[in-house]
């Protein structure tokens, strides 16, 4: 039976960052995945995500994010990949709505430059996106995008030059907590382990059903468009951007590739009962209505953009009660720690995240400020 340090299951943006960050600090880590590095059945692809330091859900989030960018540019240094694009993200919506006064916390807070503009300042700035009447806009210039499989792939390489074990391919099952840590079967073979990290995206659910927490998997759609006029490009000075509408919250960013800019809503979603499988009908494409929704918001606030669809794609929210990540140690299984339920909003917080399970892992703490993000809010006594 071979023995580890730590077994990571499930090699997303978490997995992936935890794994690199064990194995950096010496520890024999095994990871584990069913699928390659940067697919794209789960919750950890789709070419580009935002990365924004003032932070409307909370403003707790923002230290943690101070420390991400610092990672994601080792990460860049260490790899030699490209993973982050300064281009400034957009943020549009009612004064008092959810997005425009949770900004202007954040940065009041923590004293972050955010710029308030106007209808005819955006106009003039970014030729091709409009601002509804009684709308206000926050933009914040450093925010970006960062690519997320090659992200995916870089922590999950890197891991490997510094000594990290993969199994990719290989379903873990029949998990059993022991006197002196974890044993699971990987594939055909029984691996055992001090410790466990468990970061399984939109399988979470199913596997931390006993902790309580109505962990909810939605069903979310995204649209790349083709565009008609050239202001939509990341090379042509396009930001990204997050509406908050009476319609929903959409977010879109800039062209990278022939695919087009990427658009999709990030408030609704179809509820799942179980994650979507890789492949078969059921896993299929974004619906008729589900894409016409981010095509209706580009004609109303996008003009030049048109509706030519260049590329399609269904990935899942694991979401929270209240939104919020969960992160923490099992209440009874000490050997398992656990990141979970990231609502559609931690893929930029990655790097951090892992720097924090690896941590947990193998000094019983963090010093990354992520005790609001802990399992006891969820269960202590009213």
């Amino acid at each position: 039976m071979k023995r580890y340090d730590v077994i990571v299951l499930g090699l997303g943006a978490m997995g992936s960052a935890a794994l690199f960050h064990l194995a950096k600090r010496g520890a024999r880590v095994l990871g584990v995945d069913p699928y390659p590095l940067g697919h794209d059945h789960g919750s950890s692809h789709g070419e580009t995500r935002v990365i924004r330091l003032a932070y409307f859900e909370h403003e707790s989030y923002v230290p943690l994010l101070r420390r991400a960018y610092q990672l994601w540019s080792e990460l860049e240094a260490e790899s030699g990949a490209t993973l982050y694009h300064p281009c400034g993200v957009l943020q549009v919506g009612p004064a008092d709505g959810e997005i425009i006064p949770g900004l202007d916390r954040a940065a009041q807070h923590h004293g972050l430059p955010l710029l308030s503009l106007s209808r005819a300042e955006v106009a003039r700035r970014f030729p091709g996106f409009g601002v509804p009447s009684g709308h206000e806009v926050r933009l914040e210039e450093q925010a970006g995008i960062l690519r997320v499989e090659a992200a995916v792939r870089a922590h999950g390489q890197r891991a490997e030059a510094h000594g990290a074990e993969l199994r990719l391919g290989h379903f873990a099952s029949q998990l059993a907590f022991t006197d002196d840590g974890v044993r699971l079967l990987v594939g055909d073979e029984v691996v055992q382990a001090q410790r466990l990290v468990l970061t399984a995206g939109p399988w979470a659910p199913a596997l931390l059903a006993d902790l309580g927490v109505p962990l909810q998997i939605l069903r979310k759609a995204s649209v790349w468009v083709q565009p008609q006029q050239p202001h939509y490009g990341l090379h042509q000075g396009a930001p990204a951007f997050l509406y908050e509408t009476p319609d929903g919250v959409y977010y879109g960013l800039p062209a990278v590739s022939e695919r087009g800019m990427k658009i999709a809503e990030h408030s609704g979603g179809a509820v799942l009962t179980a994650p979507l499988p890789p492949s078969g009908p059921e896993r299929g494409a974004p619906t008729a209505e589900e894409e016409a929704r981010p095509l209706a918001f580009a004609a109303r606030h996008l003009p030049g953009l048109g509706d030519r669809v260049g590329h399609r794609a269904l990935c899942m929210y694991t979401m929270t009660p209240d939104q919020h990540f969960l992160i923490d140690r099992h209440p009874t299984h000490a050997p398992l720690i656990f990141a979970a339920g990231f609502s559609g909003h931690g893929f930029k917080f990655a790097p951090v995240i892992g720097e924090a399970l690896a941590e947990l892992t193998l000094d019983g703490g963090t010093r990354q400020p992520i005790g609001f993000l802990g399992l006891s809010r969820f269960t202590r006594s009213t």
